[in-house]
């Protein structure tokens, strides 16, 4: 309601600060919204915005109701709006795109001579254990050279996703799937994402494939690219593949301890392969630290779910194990041998991925200050910096600061046509290459289709119907979509910890202070992987006083026991993790320790 009781317009708080609150006409309100206001003062609006004449003046008009602020349906739902995520059912018309009786669907003997056949191959996927959609799979067979040769086969959902059609339409729009915590938003329909391009085991599949000769030392002596048909012999979680490689000499693993493995395959065999892939991987990842690259481990929280209530009864960081690292080498030399091929083929319409160096002053401050606090940092080259935070790593507290402070500065990777920039531009800053590109997720993400589309071009002689600034407009959109799904699986997870810390909390987590500033403190939950705002004004405080020396900031606390705390970045602290009053929302509170009476900075 108005504060001065007009009755003939309403006031709605948006969910985003940056937004002001909103006049909406009273008839356009629930029913009994003048009699009951109070009824409504925890439902969530879907609002146009229509006039922003100045920051405290707004008007617009309620589309619909999403439902309770409490309800994470609703709040869930009221995210993918937010951020311009397109979530609905796909429409008929999309639908009919996929093959007819796409249930039963075979691939048609003509397609099948027209591919090179790894089916009598042992081709094997490894993905993270709940994982459906399967785009990406592996062979490796020890030549009676020495030599080894090792396959990507990749899901050829280009073969379904045809240009011009309503479902190629439908993907380019969405262009990409959006991951939260407790479901996917699909860019495909499900019949594509989890049947026909899945690279599911004991199935015959279509894909694309990029094959290397490489020797014993992990150097590619030759490669291949072309169209496959594959049968997937098993599928490896991480956990899986992790445990052969821990135990490389074991070959008995038990029907209990692994997925049902195609009868031409034994354990034993599987694991040989695993630990060839790993050995191989373990040499190409030292080449490339040799010329260097930037690689920062942003953690990732991730939840588990109560089956029956959907609600968080537990949480933890993910863990990047050496089987992720296996599948990660090899996916970035597909990548970057397909950014090479259809470069070469095409200069003007080819898609690919860039990195711009981080912002140069942004960066120069951080590392003056990490300077002032004993913490050196070599920043001149990608190679250098990331030489620089590994050398931090024999410190895990101070690696996570370090690593935070220096994501800031960063620019975000890009999708471009090569016919709009210049060629010096299209080097990728972190990975340390003149050419990147996306091929090895064409499930989940649109930029992989049209790069698909191109390497099948460049294999057959052929060239696309495309022009640079069309193809360029497409890339702006793939940016803009893929930033806005990461941002809605982070809000995702923010609400899911709301949700654990008001089931369970409070809940005492260790912090590293990253930022100061004038009434607040930034502090990294370690053990979480996400920064919380500390308010002064929330805390058991008497007065505080922030100050600068040397590009560092200070903040000095007095408790209102009479001790006093002095803070500044990577100070350690112990923080309270409290229900707040809204729904979803806590607050993180330091909590005073006898000990916290000088600067405690990680050694």
């Amino acid at each position: 309601m108005m504060a001065d009781r007009n009755t003939e317009v309403a006031l709605f708080a948006p969910t985003d600060s940056r937004v002001p609150r909103m006049k909406v006409p009273i008839s356009q309100c629930p029913p009994n919204f003048l009699q009951r206001p109070k009824d409504f003062e925890n439902t969530l609006f879907i609002a146009r915005l229509e006039t922003w004449e100045t920051t405290n003046s707004a008007t617009g008009s309620i589309i619909r109701s999403l439902g309770l602020d409490s309800d994470i349906n609703a709040r869930t739902e009221g995210l993918l709006l937010e951020y311009n995520l397109e979530y609905e059912e796909f429409p008929e018309s999309v639908l009919n795109d996929l093959p007819e009786n796409h249930k039963n669907w075979s691939i048609p003997d003509s397609e099948i001579q027209l591919r090179r056949d790894f089916r009598n191959e042992c081709v094997f996927t490894i993905d993270p254990l709940t994982a459906r959609d399967l785009d990406d799979a592996l062979s490796v067979t020890q030549e009676k050279d020495g030599n080894y040769r090792v396959g990507v086969h990749i899901a050829d959902v280009a073969y379904f996703v045809r240009e011009g059609t309503d479902l190629d339409g439908a993907a380019a729009s969405r262009t990409t799937s959006t991951y939260l915590v407790q479901k996917v938003v699909p860019m495909l329909p499900r019949p594509l994402c989890e049947n026909l391009c899945s690279l599911n085991p004991g199935e015959d599949r279509l894909t694309y494939t990029v094959e290397w000769t490489i020797n014993e030392d992990g150097e590619i002596q030759s490669e291949w690219f072309g169209r496959t048909v594959i049968r997937s012999c098993v599928k490896l979680a991480y956990e899986h593949a992790q445990s052969m490689i821990d135990c490389p000499e074991r070959k008995d693993w038990t029907t209990e301890e692994l997925p049902s493995i195609d009868p031409r395959y034994t354990s034993g065999v599987i694991s040989e392969k695993v630990n060839m892939l790993q050995k191989l991987a373990v040499k190409i990842r030292k080449r490339r630290e040799k010329n260097g690259y930037l690689k920062l481990n942003q953690p990732k929280l991730c939840f588990s779910l109560n089956p029956e209530t959907g609600l968080p009864d537990g949480f933890r960081l993910h863990e990047h194990r050496h089987s992720n690292k296996l599948i990660e080498e090899f996916m970035l030399l597909a990548n970057m041998a397909v950014a090479r091929k259809i470069f070469s083929s095409f200069p003007e319409l080819s898609v690919l991925r860039r990195h711009p160096p981080p912002k140069k002053e942004m960066l120069q401050k951080t590392l003056e200050m990490m300077k002032g606090l004993g913490v050196d940092i070599v920043s001149s080259s990608a190679a250098q910096l990331g030489a620089s935070i590994a050398r931090v790593d024999d410190c895990p507290l101070k690696a996570a600061v370090v690593t935070c402070l220096i994501s800031k500065p960063m620019e975000l990777a890009k999708y471009f046509c090569t016919g709009t920039i210049d060629e010096p531009d299209f080097h990728h800053y972190a990975l340390n290459v003149p050419y990147y590109t996306h091929f090895t997720s064409p499930i989940r993400r649109y930029p992989d289709i049209l790069v698909h589309r191109l390497l099948d071009h460049a294999v057959r002689g052929t060239t696309p119907s495309w022009d640079s600034s069309t193809t360029q407009m497409q890339c702006n959109l793939c940016n803009d979509k893929r930033l806005a799904a990461k941002r809605a699986g982070e809000q995702s997870a923010e609400l899911f910890l709301g949700l654990f810390v008001a089931e369970c909390g409070p809940i005492s987590q260790v912090g590293c202070v990253v930022g100061i500033l004038d009434h607040a403190v930034d502090v990294l939950l370690v053990n979480l992987g996400v920064v919380k705002r500390v308010y002064m004004d929330r805390m058991e405080i008497k007065s505080f006083k922030t100050r600068r020396i040397n590009a560092i900031n200070y903040l000095d606390l007095e408790w209102k026991n009479g001790s006093k705390q002095t803070l500044t970045t990577f100070s350690r602290v112990e923080l309270s993790l409290r229900k707040a009053e809204k729904a979803f929302e806590y607050l993180a509170v330091i909590e005073f320790t006898e000990d916290s009476n000088e600067v405690v900075n990680i050694d």
